[in-house]
């Protein structure tokens, strides 16, 4: 990308032109004390839900921290990932569901999971066009079917999830990653609001 130091001014300048939340993911701990106070979310990607070092660097800013569950993990296996946060001092936890790897370079998403989620206490978020992803499925690149996000995102406020995570791209196919999944800019709006009718009836 374009380097840590050119995207805390990025993060700053999407805050102070749309005053809206900033969330981004971290890789290694020592970037959680560098955004944090650029940042309002920080965001520990599936692949490293399990790094402790990470999650306490993390957890140690203070801020709301967004945990994905890792495409080979259970959903009671996020109640050790929890625990690991309120013994760094940190409830301010969001759970993410974004797909379990069983191979064949396909994603399943497992709705009893995040219901199962849901009992542990804190807010679970639904990453719709994650799951979608088909690893390794155009080869030497991951592949995706982005027509089904919005349905997976609307089974998920279907049984309660009121935090959703969607890739959006004004043109998807020349995205430098994940392009598969990504919805279309200009076709979004009428996503969220099917996804806010499913949100008021659960």
């Amino acid at each position: 990308g374009l380097g840590l130091e050119k995207c805390l001014e990025v993060f700053q300048e999407i805050k102070d032109t749309f005053q809206i939340p900033v969330v981004t993911d971290i890789h290694e701990s020592y970037q959680a004390e560098l955004l944090k106070d650029v940042v309002d979310i920080i965001q520990i990607p599936a692949f490293l839900c399990r790094q402790t070092d990470l999650l306490k660097a993390a957890a140690e800013t203070n801020r709301v921290i967004n945990i994905k569950k890792a495409q080979f993990l259970s959903a009671n296996d996020m109640k050790n990932v929890l625990s690991k946060m309120k013994e760094f001092g940190n409830e301010k936890v969001l759970l993410c569901e974004r797909g379990t790897a069983f191979g064949y370079n396909n994603l399943v998403v497992d709705y009893t999971g995040v219901i199962e989620m849901q009992s542990f206490g804190v807010p679970v978020v639904m990453d719709a066009t994650h799951s979608v992803q088909k690893p390794g499925g155009l080869g030497g690149k991951t592949g995706g079917n982005r027509d089904y996000a919005p349905k997976l995102g609307y089974a998920a406020a279907a049984v309660g999830v009121k935090g959703f995570f969607f890739e959006v791209h004004q043109n998807p196919e020349i995205a430098m990653s994940d392009g598969p999944n990504q919805i279309y800019l200009d076709k979004f709006e009428p996503v969220l609001a099917k996804l806010k009718k499913f949100i008021e009836l659960s």
